[in-house]
């Protein structure tokens, strides 16, 4: 018994020991400066005075379904998230346009003709995705941009790589020498990973980032190289020369297209000009003789 009540003591005593230890030691100063880092962005004076997370944005949230939401997120990624066009802001303004385009709507079917209830109609859901058919434009601009952009820069990284820089160096050195949404995005797969995520989170969130075949292909490229430890030079070569490849193919494409681009506007709109000035005087002599007759 007695030893039983000495190690219960002890035991008591070092826990004891440990919790004075662990009272006393705390970082107070850093715990305040996590907890006022944390409370930033949600003080309700801060929050009040930011117009996204008024009353409208609220209303936009309760009336938007939640899959909805995240395509319009999906869409703003790949748009570059630009700083005009917030998710927050978006679900504040497409109530707004779809208020305004009920109320033309509704002015439109005032009129009996079927054709003016259907233009109603049509104007109020022009007003509601009118953001959405702005961001898939953006959107599709940028992922062009993306797809011009890759092949000089896998050249320039795989010559940063061969010259002795490391892989991180080489995307560092891209994203610093580029001035297109390509550089952006190097630079910022750059920052996750200087913040402690991966090199395949931050790569994998990079792909799902674009819509780009080629990026995604070499994104694959790479976290495959980083996992099974092949040389990162040899992936940039490959993936390199495919990517040539692929922009010649994809120039003699369009100019295989470009025949057939070109024959609707010939035949509607140059062809017809032509026979009125080749013909025209021919046809109008040929009725001047014949009414003379």
């Amino acid at each position: 018994m007695p030893l039983i009540v000495t190690a219960g003591a002890l035991l008591v005593g070092f826990a004891m020991l440990y919790l004075g230890l662990a009272f006393f030691s705390v970082d107070r100063k850093g715990q305040a400066a996590s907890r006022q880092n944390l409370r930033r962005g949600h003080d309700p004076e801060e929050t009040a005075a930011r117009p996204e997370t008024g009353l409208l944005v609220r209303i936009g949230r309760r009336l938007t379904p939640e899959a909805y939401v995240r395509r319009l997120d999906k869409l703003i990624s790949l748009a570059g998230r630009p700083t005009s066009m917030p998710l927050d802001g978006l679900l504040a303004v497409k109530p707004a346009l779809g208020l305004a385009g009920a109320v033309l709507g509704f002015l439109f079917g005032l009129d009996p003709h079927p054709v003016m209830k259907i233009m109603g109609l049509a104007v109020f859901v022009a007003a509601y995705f009118i953001p959405d058919l702005l961001l898939i434009s953006n959107g599709q601009k940028r992922q062009q941009e993306l797809q011009l952009e890759l092949p000089n820069t896998l050249d320039q990284m795989l010559i940063s790589v061969e010259a002795g820089l490391g892989f991180e160096g080489a995307v560092s050195r891209a994203g610093e020498n580029g001035r297109g949404p390509l550089a952006q995005e190097l630079i910022r797969t750059l920052q996750d990973m200087q913040v402690g995520r991966s090199r395949r989170d931050a790569y994998t969130a990079l792909a799902q980032r674009t819509n780009v075949p080629e990026l995604r292909s070499f994104v694959q490229a790479v976290v495959q190289a980083d996992a099974y430890g092949i040389a990162i030079s040899q992936v940039l070569r490959v993936q390199a020369k495919v990517m040539r490849v692929k922009r010649r193919q994809r120039a003699e494409e369009k100019a295989m297209k470009l025949p057939v681009k070109i024959l609707f506007p010939l035949l509607f709109f140059i062809f017809p000009v032509l026979f009125i000035a080749i013909l025209g005087p021919a046809v109008i002599n040929a009725i001047a003789t014949f009414s003379g007759q």
